[in-house]
């Protein structure tokens, strides 16, 4: 995703494109099947500045470290995460008018993995200290001393509650169960099939062609 996100930012730089050509729009969607709107408002950031550089840390940071944490060895569970978000927040922000959710996208991932790993100790700016879990309200508290409006932190923190809810809460409550799951053509697609230890492979199959290791004694 950071990698889409950079190309964008090109592109807009360049002027290529606008940020009317991106943003989200159900009419345009709709009625003149701008489909690349569903994505394109989840990759723009707007222009070089501080609040372009701290999304783009934030999202590097914590997609980084849930992938090669709680989500090592599982891509599919991963990916479907980044689609189960992606759709809540588009059904989400067509009741509060927002036009662009890539920053909402970044809290959802911070708030996964803050919930993931309640017992990290977070140093902020070196001024606050706190454990994980209060990450993203420490997030949505400094956006609010910038003047900027919450209700994106807010919907960021709503998906990913409702993600870690279903994911790692619900199955474990009594009569609960996972209503989560990831499709099989996804699991086909992104996780690599299980080694057999019990597989023995063929003279063909080894390096080399052949067991040339494995002599025998002359007359035996």
């Amino acid at each position: 995703m950071l990698l889409f996100t950079l190309d964008v930012f090109v592109v807009y730089q360049l002027e290529i494109i606008t940020p009317f050509q991106l943003y989200f729009n159900p009419d345009l969607i709709l009625r003149n099947y701008q489909v690349w709107r569903l994505i394109t408002n989840f990759l723009f950031f707007g222009p070089v500045g501080f609040n372009f550089l701290f999304n783009m840390i934030f999202l590097y940071r914590y997609c980084r470290m849930l992938e090669e944490g709680s989500f090592r060895g599982r891509t599919a569970d991963f990916v479907f995460m980044f689609l189960f978000g992606g759709l809540l927040m588009t059904i989400f922000g067509m009741f509060v008018s927002l036009v662009f959710l890539g920053q909402a996208f970044t809290i959802m991932l911070v708030y996964v993995w803050s919930r993931r790993n309640p017992n990290v100790r977070m140093n902020f700016f070196g001024l606050l200290n706190f454990q994980a879990p209060f990450l993203p309200w420490v997030l949505m508290g400094f956006s609010l001393l910038l003047g900027n409006s919450i209700i994106v932190d807010l919907l960021g923190i709503a998906v990913g509650h409702v993600y870690f809810f279903l994911e790692d809460v619900f199955p474990n409550q009594p009569g609960g169960g996972r209503w989560l799951k990831t499709p099989s053509i996804i699991k086909m697609l992104f996780d690599t099939p299980e080694e057999d230890a019990n597989y023995n492979p063929l003279p063909e199959d080894r390096p080399g062609g052949f067991a040339w290791g494995e002599g025998r004694r002359l007359g035996g």
